[in-house]
């Protein structure tokens, strides 16, 4: 029996991989891992008792779009964070964001574009779930550099006009997973006439928008409305794993034009898993509230300070804008993070992992990505450990 050639050459995925490389090897001190983007801190005091209150909805079946309750509870967000009026028919309940970029990639990239294959663009390194969704509709994935070079976000506007052309989406994610970096205003509003002017639209993933140092990110869609885009032009993605620290809940939302939301909802219908009642009606909560997430963001703005001092002095240090991750150039990802296993115990990412070769190399392999997870004395002891093997 055969099976699809479209994903024959996929890499094995990142943490597969990494345990691949490590698991056979002897660490060099008490574990740690500094690796998956897990959130660890205190989730909501409030998750309990809501779903406590809500668990007669586990004998129904979910509304797919979402609870009234819950649309008006993210159109209230996207009002009081971006300023922006949402309809409640624009928006869609997803099981956390990777769902929704892969779905909403089914759902809204045409099979031909100007008479030729189409292409999707992503930023390289990457979110993994971009170049599957490209893969899945028959799209040509194209592979950006978001380099140092470009201020770690990709620079779409150098591509050629005739690759532009068959440009079906483009995909960013901002802040940035993993370099942390952040779009600003401009970057959004040149992004977005470039994609009236080449007929494509943006899928903005924005699960890390609530963890940043001083200023909030701007948004796509703040910018979308100041510069008066169409809507259809923009999807946006948001999560409650990052902002509220619930990655198991799978609980995030997608915001498009109402064309694309009305695609969207309707495949859905029919091939999506609707969000159980009582995570929605915990989600409605989530969305509601923003003093977890001011206590959550202050954990990670001391971890910023913590990885700031281990690392000061050091000239290939990046402090991240965003996000919690850091990206720290070494010589070679993976002798790094074997280096690290086997004398520390510590474990990180090799950059590698989460970007593609292309002919201009891969722009990952020169990294490590760690994660500010673990709690500060833990991120501290860590990074410590980290400086001391890689860069003494």
């Amino acid at each position: 029996m055969d099976f699809p050639q479209r994903f024959s050459n996929l890499p094995e995925y990142a943490f597969p991989r990494l345990r691949a490389l490590l698991d056979h090897l002897t660490p060099g001190g008490e574990p740690m891992a500094m690796t998956i983007g897990e959130p660890r801190h205190q989730m909501p005091a409030f998750v309990g008792e809501v779903l406590s209150a809500n668990l007669a909805g586990f004998n129904r079946y979910p509304t797919n779009e979402g609870t009234p309750e819950l649309l008006s509870a993210i159109s209230g967000w996207l009002k009081r964070r971006y300023g922006v009026d949402v309809a409640q028919d624009r928006l869609m309940v997803l099981n956390g964001t990777r769902e929704g970029l892969f779905n909403a990639a089914v759902a809204l990239s045409p099979e031909r574009k100007n008479g030729a294959t189409p292409v999707i663009l992503t930023p390289n390194p990457f979110y993994q779930v971009y170049a599957i969704a490209a893969l899945t509709v028959g799209a040509e994935p194209v592979y950006v550099p978001a380099t140092s070079a470009t201020g770690h976000l990709p620079d779409y506007a150098s591509l050629p006009a005739e690759l532009l052309d068959r440009v079906t989406i483009a995909y960013l994610c901002s802040p940035a997973n993993p370099q942390g970096a952040v779009a600003s205003q401009d970057y959004w509003a040149e992004l977005l006439a470039l994609a009236e002017k080449h007929d494509f639209r943006i899928f903005a993933d924005e699960c890390y928008s609530e963890i940043y140092r001083d200023a909030p990110p701007p948004g796509i869609l703040e910018v979308a409305a100041r510069v008066g885009a169409d809507p259809e032009r923009v999807v946006s993605f948001h999560s409650l794993s990052k902002r509220s620290n619930l990655p198991g809940l799978r609980a995030g939302f997608l915001a498009a034009g109402p064309k694309s939301a009305r695609a969207i909802r309707q495949l859905r219908a029919y091939a999506g898993a609707p969000v159980p009642m009582p995570i929605q009606a915990v989600a409605a909560a989530a969305w509601s509230d923003e003093a977890h997430v001011a206590e959550s963001r202050a954990l990670y703005q001391e971890k910023y300070r913590i990885a700031d001092e281990v690392f000061g002095g050091l000239n290939a240090y990046m402090p991240p804008e965003a996000g919690f991750f850091l990206w720290l150039p070494v010589a070679d990802g993976e002798e790094a993070t074997l280096k690290l296993w086997q004398e520390t115990g510590l474990r990180v990412l090799p950059g590698a992992y989460l970007s593609r070769d292309t002919k201009g190399g891969n722009p990952g392999r020169g990294y490590i990505r760690v994660a500010l997870v673990n709690n500060a004395d833990e991120t501290r002891q860590g990074l410590t450990l980290l400086r001391n093997c890689l860069y003494t």
